[in-house]
Formats: structure tokens, sequence, C-alpha cells
């Protein structure tokens, strides 16, 4: 497929969607909403393309004037299938690489794109920026809460941007929800409920066997110390195994917690309590399918999180959405772009619709025609056009609330926090999962 072409044609299709969220001025027309020099070029690495990745791959490489130079994955298979759909896409095909470390030896890039699995996502960060490369990487920013502190640290010290994937940061309508929250629209916001609902199948019993021929399962687990290949880990179910994933808390709950963090005005909680379980099935799945957390606030807020991963009925008509109260009035954000608003008898004053097509329950990118602007905002910051929707310094935050609410879980009590920070307070238990043991020789190291 000629390059022209391609880039021509994911804009076409992202204009056809009739969103109100397409407010970049070239886009009704379907001409590029971005008019760059050669000298404006943005070139990329990307790491992780079984699903997520291969989704941000393909987008990033119809932006205009972006190049996607490298691809790495440790499955042979994966590479080779990504190599070629990029050069489907783009009429130039990308260097493949198995090993990250190897990747980042290049230096004609500017920024690495991370979608591996969440146990990489921190330290690939980490050495992307050491390498002097920006970092778009994929939620949740951490594996664990020490691991985000890092990462921070590692963004300040190399001065480089990091954008973390919490995508509704760059959504017009929900900013717009946002600044009506602050500005007074339902008086003073004090209560705010998110949910995500699935309809997830077992993942069964699984076995020790050998790993596949095209598989480098050495470089797939990386950071995390070795453990055996299984037969129902890779390539989504390790999602639900602690040693590699975060459950759904962090798999989704990521983004409500996100728009509620940022619709309360709050950093970090003072109190934070979870209950749940594995309920559904009896299998190896090691997170909870099933699971509430309660988080308090120094400023006198709230808010709750409820994950359902194997049973998808909708919750307020959405299998996925934010609900923020107020002491005049309601806002209603069922996912995607819209909202509304109504007022302390329950009158809907406004509504607001966007009709982008929006599936909650996809796994792999539910607001997919809406997310493509949030990959721009990350190359329009790296041409020093724009600011990061989402820094990371803000993605920490928004990661450390589901981390604590997995945290309160597995020790089974409530969590007292030092609002300034989010460091649990006497709990020795607890703070023993603030962080975790590397592989020898991967630590990573600010």
């Amino acid at each position: 497929m000629n390059s022209n072409y391609g880039r021509r044609g994911f804009i076409r299709n992202i204009s056809l969607a009739g969103t109100s969220m397409l407010f970049y001025p070239g886009l009704a027309s379907g001409a590029s909403f971005f008019s760059g020099s050669p000298g404006d070029k943005v070139v990329l690495g990307i790491m992780g393309t079984n699903s997520r990745g291969a989704f941000l791959a393909k987008t990033f490489a119809g932006l205009p004037n972006v190049e996607i130079a490298y691809i790495c994955d440790p499955d042979s298979k994966v590479l080779e299938r990504t190599l070629a759909d990029i050069e489907k896409i783009t009429g130039k095909k990308p260097k493949g690489f198995a090993d990250i470390r190897k990747l980042l030896e290049q230096k004609d890039f500017d920024g690495l794109v991370i979608a591996a699995p969440d146990h990489w996502h921190a330290p690939a960060a980490i050495m992307a920026l050491q390498a002097g490369k920006n970092v778009y990487v994929e939620k949740p920013c951490s594996h664990n809460p020490n691991e985000g502190e890092m990462l921070v640290a590692a963004s300040q010290k190399y001065n480089l941007k990091v954008q973390m994937g919490s995508q509704r940061r760059t959504f017009n309508n929900v900013k717009e929800m946002i600044s009506k929250l602050h500005g007074g629209a339902i008086g003073r916001v004090y209560f705010a409920r998110g949910w995500y609902v699935n309809d997830r199948k077992t993942i069964g019993k699984g076995t020790t066997i050998p790993v596949p021929s095209n598989l480098d399962f050495d470089l797939w687990q990386g950071p995390a110390p070795r453990r055996a290949y299984r037969s129902n880990l890779v390539h989504y179910n390790w999602h639900w195994f602690w040693h590699w994933g975060t459950g759904e808390a962090l798999n989704n709950g990521t983004h409500e917690l996100d728009v509620m963090r940022w619709g309360l005005g709050v950093d970090f909680p003072s109190q934070v309590v979870s209950a749940g379980g594995r309920f559904h099935f009896q299998d190896d799945w090691e997170t909870p399918d099933t699971q509430t957390i309660t988080y308090n606030f120094p400023n006198n807020t709230a808010c709750t999180w409820e994950g359902r991963s194997c049973n998808g009925y909708n919750s307020e008509g959405s299998g996925r959405g934010v609900i923020f109260y107020g002491d005049k009035g309601t806002i209603v954000y069922p996912g995607s772009n819209s909202y509304k608003i109504f007022d302390a008898g329950n009158k809907l004053v406004q509504e607001v619709k966007d009709n982008t097509p929006y599936d909650p329950k996809n796994t792999v990118s539910p607001t997919e025609l809406l997310d493509g602007l949030h990959l721009q905002n990350f190359v329009e910051a790296i041409r020093g056009k724009e600011q990061i929707n989402a820094p990371i310094f803000e993605g920490h935050k928004s990661t450390l609330l589901p981390q604590l609410g997995n945290i309160a879980f597995r020790v089974g009590r409530v969590l007292k926090c030092d609002p300034s920070n989010g460091h649990i307070l006497h709990d020795k238990d607890a703070m023993k999962l603030w962080s975790r043991e590397y592989e020898n020789g991967w630590a990573p190291k600010v």
C-alpha cells in the first residue's frame, strides 16, 4: 500500500465517525490535522505488538509525518506480522528486534511506545529515558508503586516527555465535563463511583510445557524473576497472575480511577479498603474477578470502583463509566466521550452526545477512533507544539490508586496512607507489596 494512501485512509476513516471529538480543523473534510515540514518528522519504536501494541503501531503509522522505524517483540510470529502490517500501511518495512536492549542502542528515533505486559512497563520506560528517548507507556505505567515513583524520578532526571495511555485526558467532551465539574455545575463534588464489567471466560488449569519455538520466554519475562512457562499464560492471561500482571483493577480500572481523581481534584488517598475474590470459576486466575475498592481523600471526598470481570451486566446502561455526585446535582459519564448533567431533583439539564463507535468490552481498544488523538498529542508534544495531556506524574497517581486497592485486598485490611505521597502507614506487611523482587541483572535503576 502506498504510504500517502495509508495515511489519508486513516484520517478519512476517523473523520467519518461523525464525532464532536474531532476538533482538529482539518478532520471534518478528511484532510490531515497536521501539516508539517520534513523537519517535523517523528520516528518511533514500538515494544510489544501482539494486541494493544499492534493497534498502537498501526495507528501511529497512520499519523502524518510519523515513521515506525523499529518493532520489538520476543515472539517471532508477532514480530513478523507487525512488520508486514506496518509495511502495508506505509510502504516501508521497520527493523525488527526481539530484545529491547538492542532496539535502544539505535540512535535515530525519537520515542518508544510500550505495550508489553505490565511487568515490563516501568523498567522499559526507564531504560528508554536513559537512552534519551521520549516514552508513550500504556496503563498501568508500573507493576508496583515503587516502579511508578522511579519512573516519575527518571522523567524528571532526563527531562523527556512521558505520556501514559489515559486516553480520556485527550477526549474533548471529557475535558469539557471536568471543566464544568470544577466550575460548580453540580455544586461541591464529594463522591464518585466508577465501574467496569466484562464476560471473560475461564483460563482453566494450566500445565508446565515447553516454550513455543517462536517465543523467547527469557526476554518476555525480562525483569520478572524466572518462572516456568505455562500453557495458559501467553498472550493475554498473564494479566491475572500477580507475578506479571496487575488484575482488572489496573487493566481497566485505571481509566475510571483517573477520571474520578481528575474530577474530584485529588492526588493521594488517606484511606483505602477493598474486598472481592475469584468467585466465578475455579481455575489458575489469581487476581480478583470481582472487586470493589473505596478511597477517602483529605479534601473530604471519596470514590469507589467496582470491577466485574466475569459478569457482563451493564451498570447505568454501560459496561464502564463514572458518576460524580455533588450537593447540587449529578454528572453521569458512561465512558467514551459523552455525558449527562442532572440537577438536584434528578432532572436532565444537559446532554452532550458523541456518536463515535464505542465498545466498552473490546479488550484491545474500546475507543479506537478516539484514541488516535491521544497518540497525536504525544507526537505533537515531541515536536514541541503541545503539552502532554497525561504526563507521567499524573499517570503515576492514577496507577497508584488501583495498586493500593490490590494491596488492601491482598492483606485483607484497611490501609491508612500518607496523603502527601500515598505511602502506606504503620503496616510492614502491606509495604512489602510496594515493590517487587527482580531477576538478577534486570532491576531498574534511575
